[in-house]
């Protein structure tokens, strides 16, 4: 098996990708992944190397990715957008021996360190002039064609970076079983399916499992178009989507809300969309009731995490209620622990627990990591709390871990709190995350600052921006004499939030 023969089954003349007004069919496609799998291949690359794929939601990173993965290699996306020091970390952490870049991620690639890359052999270009010891990605599609490498599905397919159901961000060992049990979960939901008729808007970021092995696997199993975006604007979306008569959309609460509060969106611009969820942070009901009553559209919510491939529940087809999360996929089984360990009572809250052929092999080299979020006997503890009622639909609480989510994105404190400590003015820092009207959630930071100097609100946010992800860097800071701690010493971020709240 390989996760990469998806695109394998669809007719020639069937457009599989429609990237910067480009449509690829999967004829095409299949001869592209092929070329570009007989150039890695010829590079030398052997099955179980890591590749790292930098690139936005184009053409570049599809057929890259299906490659990757058709070698035998293991494809570890990364945001095209963070700054060097990060991708350069993500790279250095799994021992990349590749890495492939997209258009926009000229600069940021061509920026590392070779240095502190020790395993890093070969950097891919995407396209124009070579730069130093650099390939180009066009030149390497029109390699002569290699076969396939087979793989077992306990083999590793994804690396995908997240902050983890606790910790610092680290990479989720993703086998190809584990994401082609998920994709056949959601085709076996009642009225989740998809087929080669739709057309699916990928806004979603490929680099996040979200858009990774929803809206872009999930399409090209189903043989399915794939209209790839790059950047979303809600007004230039809306004429993508009536243009292209887009039928399914996957998208985080941040997207659906900019539609909702969009002045003069014609009421018919989803007449074509049969399918309509959202993921990846809890959705307003204000935001579900807006859609439904401007443009006749029913708005469904799942819920899912990277650990997990991605999607463990869906509302589609279901008929849920306000505010619940759905149910369970096919092959998905989910409980509700209480704090002593025992299954929680219905109405009653509980940790939720999941277990099936869709949850992960681990952590990338960590064990201790791996031990706390599997049990021995497989069932993964999310760290989110949860009640069901009496028909069985779920309902999400709370989150029994520190994440913050910015526009879907896990934003964990701690990452954030050791580059702003790395300021040499700041003696500590806490970071929370704080309701905002766009994302959901945006970062706030608490810092102490060494006495006697002069540290400004932007120092440190642009010392942030120079180390991390822009959706990961504070958009508030606050200058306090001390943080609340335990007598251990553990930061309070509790009473942080309640200030706020306050």
């Amino acid at each position: 098996m390989n996760l990469a023969t998806i695109i394998d089954p669809h007719p020639d003349d069937d457009v599989a990708v429609i990237s910067r007004s480009k449509a690829t069919t999967y004829g095409e496609l299949r001869t592209q992944v092929a070329g570009l799998r007989g150039g890695l291949l010829g590079l030398g690359l052997e099955p179980g190397d890591r590749v790292g794929i930098v690139a936005a939601n184009n053409w570049y990173f599809v057929v890259s990715y299906l490659a990757v993965l058709g070698a035998g290699c293991v494809a570890v996306p990364i945001n095209p957008t963070s700054p060097v020091p990060e991708v350069q970390g993500e790279l250095a952490a799994i021992g990349a021996r590749m890495v492939i870049a997209g258009p926009k991620a000229r600069a940021v690639v061509t920026g590392l360190d070779r240095s502190a890359l020790p395993a890093l052999e070969t950097i891919v270009l995407s396209q124009g002039e070579k730069a130093p010891g650099a390939l180009v990605l066009d030149d390497l599609v029109r390699s002569e064609p290699e076969a396939m490498v087979e793989r077992q599905p306990d083999d590793l397919a994804v690396l995908s970076f997240t902050s983890g159901t606790a910790g610092s961000p680290k990479a989720a060992m993703l086998t190809h079983g584990n994401l082609l049990s998920n994709l056949e979960q959601c085709q076996d939901h009642p009225g989740r399916q998809q087929g080669s008729d739709d057309v699916a808007f990928g806004v979603l970021p490929l680099f996040h499992i979200f858009g990774l092995n929803v809206a872009l696997g999930l399409s090209l199993m189903a043989g399915a178009t794939v209209l790839l975006v790059e950047r979303f604007d809600p007004q230039t979306a809306i004429e993508s989507i009536v243009n292209h008569g887009v039928t399914v959309i996957s998208g985080a609460p941040t997207m659906w809300s900019a539609w909702a509060s969009l002045p003069g969106a014609p009421a018919d611009a989803f007449a074509t969309v049969r399918l309509a969820a959202s993921g990846a942070a809890r959705l307003d009901p204000a935001t579900r009731r807006t859609i439904e009553e401007r443009f006749g559209l029913e708005l469904t919510e799942g819920y899912g995490l990277t650990e997990a491939s991605p999607v463990v529940t869906s509302g589609i087809g279901q008929a849920a209620p306000e505010g619940s999360i759905g149910v369970p996929l096919p092959g998905v089984h989910v409980r509700l622990v209480d704090a002593d360990g025992h299954d929680s009572l219905v109405g009653d809250a509980g940790e939720l627990w999941v277990r099936g052929p869709n949850v992960f092999a681990g952590y990338w080299n960590d064990a201790d990591a791996t031990r706390s979020a599997l049990t021995d006997d497989g069932w993964l503890r999310t760290g989110d709390i949860a009640v069901v009622d009496d028909d069985g639909f779920l309902f999400l609480v709370d989150r029994a871990k520190d994440l913050v989510i910015v526009s879907g994105f896990n934003v964990y404190p701690a990452e954030v709190e050791e580059v702003i400590t790395s300021h040499p003015g700041v003696v500590q820092a806490a970071v929370i995350g704080v309701p905002h009207p766009h994302s959901g959630e945006a970062v706030k930071a608490y810092v102490v600052v060494e006495p006697g100097v002069s540290v400004e609100e932007d120092d440190i946010i642009q010392h942030c921006e120079a180390h991390l992800a822009r959706y990961k860097c504070p958009q508030k800071v606050m200058f306090v004499d001390e943080i609340p701690q335990s007598a251990t010493g553990k930061v309070l971020r509790k009473e942080l939030r309640a200030a706020e709240v306050g």
